[in-house]
């Protein structure tokens, strides 16, 4: 007879009984199975962005484990931006609102200081219209060609001077109602429009940086001279599902400003 060797402790595994193959040995640690169920939670929008989530001792008494075990799943998901702990106060689940998540992708800081210490960013909305996925968007957002997309395209400036460029698309139907008077009109970070009015939280992205000359009439907005050297970063951006949501390509000047990463 063949044992189905999993974590019988475990509120993910299931009951053991004859099998007519033998499957092969879950080793999951449990604390990582229980980081899943309460990423489950997060996808399913048991706990919105911004608001508290059980305490340890519920979420421990919940899923029939130790509250060290708990401890140790929020303290993988704080490290990964997912959730926030507040002294005194309980762990909250992450949103784009917070000052400490509020530049996790926009990686380009000034030579003179830490992100945000130029204060917020001035931005001017050039665009923002409905049209349809060409091959390369389609491709990177999971959709078929010639799928509805909205296009947006803003400068962002710091101390007057325009430092950003950033060309987006987003799968039209996520986005119904997104307009460029919406998205001028709105005063917080772009990913907190996302999350409050449209539901689409942002959670990871990938990059690929690479430099390009200023041309096709970015040096015009930007006010640099025609083949200024600009740090191209193209970006996708995914939610809970790891689905694709956004597509954003951004040109940026590094006269004031460089790219500033963490690796760890």
């Amino acid at each position: 007879m063949c044992c189905n060797m999993q974590l019988t402790s475990s509120p993910l595994a299931g009951s053991m009984g004859a099998v007519s193959a033998p499957l092969a040995p879950a080793f999951s640690p449990l604390y990582q199975q229980i980081k899943s169920l309460i990423l489950n939670s997060l996808r399913s929008g048991e706990w919105k962005p911004g608001e508290a989530i059980p305490s340890e001792m519920e979420l421990a008494l919940r899923f029939r484990v130790s509250q060290g075990t708990v401890r140790k799943a929020i303290d993988e998901l704080a490290a990964e931006n997912l959730l926030l702990r507040r002294q005194g106060k309980g762990t909250f689940v992450a949103t784009h609102a917070e000052q400490q998540v509020q530049f996790r992708f926009l990686k380009l800081v000034p030579d003179s200081g830490p992100p945000g210490s130029e204060g917020p960013a001035q931005r001017d909305i050039i665009a923002c219209r409905r049209t349809r996925a060409s091959a390369d968007i389609a491709r990177a957002l999971a959709l078929r060609t010639g799928d509805p997309v909205l296009q947006a395209r803003r400068v962002l400036s710091f101390a007057g001077t325009p430092t950003i460029l950033e060309d987006i698309w987003l799968p039209a139907v996520p986005f119904k109602g997104l307009t460029a008077e919406r998205l001028a009109n709105y005063q917080g970070p772009m990913y907190v429009l996302f999350e409050t009015e449209f539901n689409v939280r942002m959670v990871r992205a990938e990059e690929k940086i690479r430099a390009e000359p200023a041309s096709e009439g970015r040096e015009k907005l930007l006010k640099v001279e025609r083949g200024t050297p600009l740090l191209s970063v193209e970006r996708i951006a995914y939610t809970y599902q790891d689905e694709p949501m956004e597509l954003r390509r951004g040109y940026y000047r590094t006269d004031t400003h460089h790219y500033h990463n963490t690796l760890g």
